[in-house]
């Protein structure tokens, strides 16, 4: 799947160095990176939103490991969980990864728990 992108010829010159290639906020996606080949879970979430909470509550009960980030909170962070967003697609908190594979929200993890699915993930 290949996303669409404004074309550069779109860009002003006085705005380049600033879209698509920020290396302030390029370490955010280079540590999401490194823990997903570190750890068969990763959660990715955000503080004050409920449904990271939810995923690794739901992960607790079920006694599976996981490695949880947090980037900020409604009122802050806010470019770091935008360039992860633009690197990943995936437009809501939390990502999940599992195995190194976006695998999506909490919806999506809860799903993955119910049919067993999850279990045969991770191995």
């Amino acid at each position: 799947m290949t996303r669409k992108i404004v074309d550069s010829t779109r860009i002003h010159p006085a705005i380049a160095s600033e879209v698509g290639g920020n290396a302030d906020y390029r370490h955010t996606v280079d540590e999401v990176e490194k823990a997903i080949d570190a750890h068969a879970i990763v959660i990715v979430g955000m503080n004050h939103n409920p449904f990271p909470k939810k995923a690794r509550e739901l992960l607790d009960a079920e006694g599976i490991a996981y490695h949880y980030m947090e980037y900020g909170n409604y009122f802050s962070e806010w470019k770091r969980r935008g360039a992860l967003k633009m690197w990943s697609g995936w437009q809501t908190f939390p990502m999940i990864f599992v195995k190194g594979q976006l695998v999506g929200g909490f919806a999506d993890l809860k799903q993955l728990v119910s049919s067993g699915e999850l279990k045969k993930l991770i191995g």
